[in-house]
């Protein structure tokens, strides 16, 4: 990866009332010198979300780095956690509803208003929450919520592929009226298909088709969508990457495996369920080539105007080896979790300060490329798994009685032991021990799609042919053991929001 002339100057997307003089900040020149900018941070800077779950760690890195949620995976024993009160039975439909209504609390904006002047992070957010924002005096530092959106487009993400030199698997975009017509559009891609829409979560807009009778299952979602991208179908392990491009270059971390659709921790085909970084998850030559087409995409991304973080999944083709291009998320994302905990990120430090240095106001003038092959080498990359577990049955009930969020072990009996209470989950000893972060907890309702919570653990939960291994499978047992629920009584509503199962995670 080329060493990319540092453009000096602060980021367009900052503020001039959150910048100090330059004379009065030096030039950062060093990994070292950002891990001190941070760690003398006085400005408030608050992830706003549903949990904490996706930058969980990040304030001991950051000083004055606090987490605003809706859950309390915690129970109140978070010191940087502030959770309000607030109606456990309110709707919300989308992560950007939830940060929105976030932003409105009184009690957020008592916490929030007696500080400095901060900033707000967010995994999610709209023109809503940027005027949200605006009026509690916090600065977002991501860029516009229009161009996160116009990026977020699958199709969008084809056309910038293209001009990088990072190619997709053999497709076509068009929009389709029936049958016949995708017949007729996609002939060269053969008949076995893959379609998906510009916008969704993959799980659920994500569609294959190989004869009529698979078309007629999707057709209405399909004609309805516009443009779609239309895929040869083939045999792949899916992959995931993160990077953040910067005024310096695109820094670019290790690639991850995916853990996708498995009927034991998802009810979602294609849903994702979690990730593994580990120096042998993939062939080097392989983790190579993904890197590389990363750095090119994040080069090629910042001429649209963005800057920052952003992950991409790659879809490896089993029987060629190619490395192909699969979706843009233009965001922090579940996989989040694994890029920042990872021993190359406590050598250096954490991606997403890479991502806030951006937006910081200081000027500085990083090696990129000696970050990028420090982070590329295997000895510098230890291994981590983690999965997502989402309730699976079809009825909807409530949740009497939860594990708590901590360090947890199997027991003699298969069952969820509780080894201590701990807020790091890098805090593990070895891996016999998980990190369980609760999602859904008691009172809560569960049903198709519902996350219950997440469980960070070391070592890899996947064998070398993509498969769940005991361990695995062994501790999902173990951890919806440690649930207890309940039918819904014939008196009780369902609530609006979940009578269409897996149409909203807060993940």
């Amino acid at each position: 990866m080329a060493r990319f002339k540092c453009q000096s100057g602060t980021s367009s997307h900052a503020n001039a009332w959150n910048q100090r003089s330059r004379k009065e900040l030096a030039m950062l020149t060093s990994v070292a010198d950002a891990r001190l900018f941070f760690h003398k941070n006085e400005q408030p800077i608050y992830f706003v979300s549903a949990s904490p779950f996706n930058l969980l760690g990040i304030d001991t890195w950051v000083s004055n780095f606090k987490f605003i949620n809706l859950i309390d995976c915690f129970d109140g024993r978070h010191p940087n956690v502030f959770v309000p009160s607030h109606d456990a039975t309110q709707e919300f439909e989308s992560m950007e509803e939830i940060n929105n209504h976030l932003l409105g609390n009184k009690e957020v904006l008592d916490y929030i208003r007696p500080k400095k002047r901060g900033q707000g992070v967010f995994l999610m957010f709209d023109g809503e929450t940027e005027q949200l924002a605006k009026a509690a005096k916090l600065r977002i530092p991501f860029p516009k919520a229009k161009l996160r959106n116009r990026l977020d487009d699958k199709i969008q993400t084809v056309k910038i592929g293209e001009r990088a030199g990072v190619p997709s698997v053999p497709n076509v975009l068009a929009k389709i009226s029936s049958y016949e017509d995708l017949c007729q559009k996609a002939e060269h891609l053969g008949t076995d298909l893959v379609i998906q829409t510009s916008f969704g979560d993959s799980g659920h807009t994500t569609f294959f088709v190989s004869s009529k009778a698979t078309w007629k299952k999707h057709a209405d979602e399909i004609v309805s969508a516009g443009t779609v991208k239309i895929m040869t179908r083939i045999k792949c392990h899916q992959a995931a990457i993160e990077a953040c491009t910067t005024r310096c270059g695109t820094v670019v971390g290790p690639l991850m495996t995916e853990i996708v659709g498995f009927k034991e921790l998802t009810p979602y085909r294609g849903g994702w369920a979690g990730n593994e970084i580990s120096p042998d998850a993939f062939p080097i030559e392989i983790s190579e080539r993904a890197r590389d087409l990363t750095f090119k995409f994040g080069e090629e991304l910042r001429k649209t105007g963005y800057r920052g973080y952003f992950e991409l999944d790659f879809l490896i083709d089993q029987d060629t080896n190619e490395v192909w291009l699969g979706e843009l998320n233009p965001r922090v994302t579940g996989a989040s979790a694994m890029t920042n905990i990872a021993s190359f990120a406590f050598a250096d430090m954490p991606l997403f300060l890479f991502h806030l240095l951006e937006f910081s106001g200081q000027d500085f003038d990083i090696d990129i490329g000696e970050v990028n092959k420090r982070w590329s080498e295997p000895k510098n990359i230890d291994t981590w798994s983690q999965l997502v577990i989402k309730y699976t049955e079809d009825e909807v009930g409530v949740i009497e009685d939860a594990p708590e969020s901590g360090i947890y072990h199997i027991g003699d009996d298969g069952r969820l032991e509780l080894d201590r209470f701990d807020l790091r989950r890098s805090n593990l000893d070895d891996k016999t021990e998980g990190f369980f972060l609760r999602i859904a907890g008691s009172g809560d309702y569960c049903y198709e799609g519902a996350d219950l919570g997440i469980l960070i653990t070391k070592g890899r939960l996947m064998s070398k042919n993509h498969k769940l291994t005991k361990r695995a499978k062994d501790w999902v047992k173990a951890i919806r053991s440690g649930y207890t629920t309940r039918a819904l009584a014939p008196f009780e509503d369902t609530p609006p929001q979940i009578q269409e199962p897996g149409a909203f995670k807060i993940i």
